[in-house]
């Protein structure tokens, strides 16, 4: 769960890109050996994907303010 989070950190400090982020969801959830719990599911899915485009030419269909709501969600999870 902390690397999870740490990737949360990461894209919206600058450290990763959108595109590294979301591949390094998809190479956790692609894994079929692997279970998970319902929090880490649940925020791997969100970083799968979060590199999405609006549509052809703009934004990200998440932007940072979403992807910053998400981590206080995912800190307020954990914190229970």
């Amino acid at each position: 769960m902390d690397e999870i989070e740490a990737r949360f950190v990461a894209l919206l400090d600058g450290r990763m890109t959108r595109d590294a982020v979301d591949r390094w969801a998809g190479r956790w959830l692609a894994d079929d050996g692997l279970s998970w719990d319902e929090l880490s599911l649940w925020a791997l899915r969100l970083l799968f994907g979060i590199d999405l485009p609006r549509g052809p030419g703009g934004d990200y269909l998440h932007d940072d303010s979403q992807v910053r709501d998400w981590l206080v969600e995912l800190r307020r999870r954990r914190a229970r």
